[in-house]
């Protein structure tokens, strides 16, 4: 009985497991079908980024993957195959256990992705040797304008995290998608959608023509256009301009909200980051100690400065602590909280006599003060509500938070709690003597070079901004797009602050280029309104700074400069900024101009501490060199020495030196058969003798 019941058991198992391999179970349907059809990924090509001139600021060029099937490779010339790629037999081995883990047995995966030219060549005309590998062509991504890195972003493999993260989105092993930039917020417009196409093979696996004559093939779909608010030719001036510096440069258009350039400094060529030395690349200007790769335009957080000294006017202005004539006596420094000293660049008299010679000669007294007299104003009701009613003006005007952008890893600066004061300081033992700085833009507060243009944004437009963004519109809008869209096309209105106090500010603005801290920013013909800023660093020489919108009657474009460790705002950021606006509203710069962009692009003033990393990193790899180049010469020397002779008389080989003293190597002659059958029988003859 028990032996029935244990065959019986064995008997239902087989079934089951047959049941489970006829009907449930693809793995052998999958191998299957995989040795009688061939399945033939197309890959569409990526949509094209324009600028507002309809200049296509990247394309798309073709390159080829090496894709192996690692059921089908059984016979590959492995040896062959190594040297061909520079790969030694073990990583061979642990590239076919990567993609057999990651995509099956019988799947096809990317073995060498983006092959060079030189190296496509050399596969191609030994395919023959290798079955189970072939190449699969792939559109890759080329820059014609070699600008705008951080902005338009980069294309890389998936990986196995990103297959779980977009799960349901159609995406397999093998295929690119955007990293970064706007490849990666705009990646399901870009992206396409890709073609496959069916091959039946032979039972040697031997391809021999289309599948139901190409029924079920799906054509590849060419992912949509961006069309962008960008204009390459300030982009690429900008980033010119930040040549060996630190720093950040953003236009915006302020009646649109559209970016027209965004420069971080320093940049790196896009192409870098395509072909087969994306890798390399990425891992050398990751380690780069000026960070390359980092989009300091929303991602650098520095103290405004004396940039924020327009804003801290119309607060004072709107709420009525102030009018236009009220000044300061100012010796050079304010001392209105005692032992707190805030220095000032101005000890003539008369210079804040007035809120516009205050904001032309940039007083730090007059901002320090009126800013007391905000936080601590009897209206409010105790200095925690004033400061509060303080921080709500900023936070509006877009300091302190996220602006959103179509970018991805947008920090939102600072703008300090109430909360934090109150940690650091106790609940009632703060005030406006506490954090003073705050009125000339320093102590905790810091913002974005973003952030910053999006205040001009504000000012410009006498109380109005868009969200910030790159693109304008997308081709053939679905009602998905228009939705994602719809945030950068909705007007903001920040406050209800009348234009008659936009109006002070905006001929107060005028004034720092007219004859103010920016007189070397002017344009002639054009009325610009400005501030130059001179931030603080604890680290090192303080950021050059500066403001701008223009023109002042009908302003087109709001500009921020950052340049870090540069000094007084006026000296290298006003320049820049003043550049850019010309070229934006002319559409071109006098000779006498552009020489200015040559002279500010020739200038050094990256960070010592910087410079001795890159001479470090100099002087190693010199060294290396130097070493390879006498490891060579010395191994050039020692084969010189050897020679290596072949006697095709005897068959003799020799090794070494050959000089007239040295003896050959003895040799036994050649002998005919009847010649050995003699030689043998006489020897056995001595023998026995």
């Amino acid at each position: 009985m028990v032996i029935r019941l244990i065959f019986g058991s064995v008997f239902v198992v087989i079934v089951l497991q047959l049941i489970n391999l006829q009907i449930f179970s693809t793995k052998y349907k999958l191998a299957a079908d995989n040795n009688a059809f061939y399945r033939k990924v197309i890959y569409p090509d990526r949509g094209i980024i324009f600028d507002r001139k309809k200049k296509a600021i990247l394309e798309n060029t073709i390159s080829y993957d090496l894709v192996v099937t690692p059921s089908e490779a059984k016979g590959t010339d492995t040896l062959g195959l190594c040297q061909i790629l520079g790969i030694d037999t073990a990583e061979f081995k642990k590239r076919m256990r990567d993609v057999i883990f990651k995509n099956s047995y019988v799947r096809p995966s990317v073995f060498e992705a983006l092959l060079s030219p030189e190296l496509y060549y050399k596969l191609s005309e030994n395919m023959y040797r290798f079955p189970g590998f072939v190449l699969n062509e792939r559109s890759i991504r080329s820059y014609p304008y070699r600008t705008a890195a951080h902005v338009l972003g980069y294309i890389g493999e998936v990986d196995t995290n990103f297959l779980k993260k977009h799960r349901d989105e159609g995406y397999e092993m093998g295929d690119y998608a955007g990293l970064a930039g706007l490849e990666r917020t705009y990646e399901s417009v870009l992206m396409g959608q890709r073609g496959i196409k069916r091959f039946i093979r032979d039972n040697k696996g031997r391809i021999q023509g289309s599948w139901e004559n190409g029924l079920f093939d799906t054509a590849a779909i060419a992912g949509r256009n961006l069309y962008t608010a960008m204009d390459v030719e300030i982009q690429q001036m900008a980033e010119k301009m930040l040549t060996n510096k630190i720093g950040s440069a953003v236009a915006i258009n302020p009646k649109t909200g559209g970016i027209i350039a965004m420069a971080s400094g320093p940049s790196y060529d896009p192409n870098l980051l395509t072909g087969s030395t994306r890798r390399r690349n990425f891992s050398r200007m990751f380690l780069d100690t000026a960070k390359p790769l980092y989009n300091r335009a929303i991602k650098g957080q520095y103290p405004p400065g004396s940039t924020f000294k327009p804003m801290g006017a119309i607060i004072a202005l709107d709420e009525g602590i102030i009018g236009p004539s009220f000044g300061v006596g100012c010796g050079g420094a304010y001392f209105g909280c005692g032992s707190v000293r805030v220095g000032c660049t101005h000890k003539n008299a008369g210079h804040a006599s007035n809120l516009r010679d205050a904001l032309a000669n940039s007083c730090n007294s007059y901002f320090s003060h009126i800013y007391r007299m905000a936080i601590d104003n009897p209206r409010l009701q105790g200095k925690h509500a004033g400061y509060l009613k303080w921080k709500e003006y900023v936070n509006s005007f877009g300091l302190g938070v996220k602006l959103g952008i179509d970018l991805p890893s947008e920090d939102r600066g600072s703008i300090p709690d109430t909360g934090r004061y109150n940690r650091d300081f106790g609940n009632d033992r703060w005030g406006s003597c506490f954090n003073l700085t705050l009125g000339i833009g320093q102590d905790r507060m810091t913002a974005t070079p973003l952030q910053l243009a999006n205040m001009m944004c504000v000012i410009a437009n006498k109380g109005y901004f868009y969200t910030p963004h790159l693109v304008d519109s997308i081709e053939r809008e679905t009602a998905e797009d228009k939705a994602m869209m719809q945030k950068y096309r909705d007007k903001h209105e920040v406050t209800h602050i009348p234009d008659t106090t936009f109006q002070i500010i905006h001929r107060a603005m005028q004034d720092v280029t007219e004859r103010g801290t920016a007189t070397n920013a002017r344009i002639d013909g054009i009325n610009m309104c400005a501030k130059t800023g001179t931030a603080q660093n604890p680290h090192g020489k303080d950021h050059s700074i500066f403001v701008a919108f223009a023109p002042r009657e009908n302003p087109q474009i709001a500009v921020a400069v950052v340049v870090e460790n540069a000094g007084f705002g006026s000296t290298w950021a006003a320049p820049i900024a003043s550049l850019m606006i010309e070229k934006y509203l002319r559409d071109t710069l006098s000779q006498r101009r552009l020489a200015e962009v040559d002279r500010i692009s020739n200038a050094d003033l990256l960070p010592v501490a910087i410079k001795r990393w890159y001479q470090r990193k100099d002087s190693i790899r010199l060294a290396k060199q130097q070493a390879a180049i006498d490891e060579s010469a010395q191994i050039e020397s020692k084969q010189e020495d050897r020679k290596v002779t072949f006697d095709p008389e005897t068959g003799t080989r020799t090794d070494g030196p050959t000089k007239d003293t040295a003896k050959p190597k003895q040799q036994t002659p050649m002998l005919r058969p009847d010649e050995k059958k003699n030689a043998i029988k006489k020897a056995t003859t001595n023998t026995r003798r």
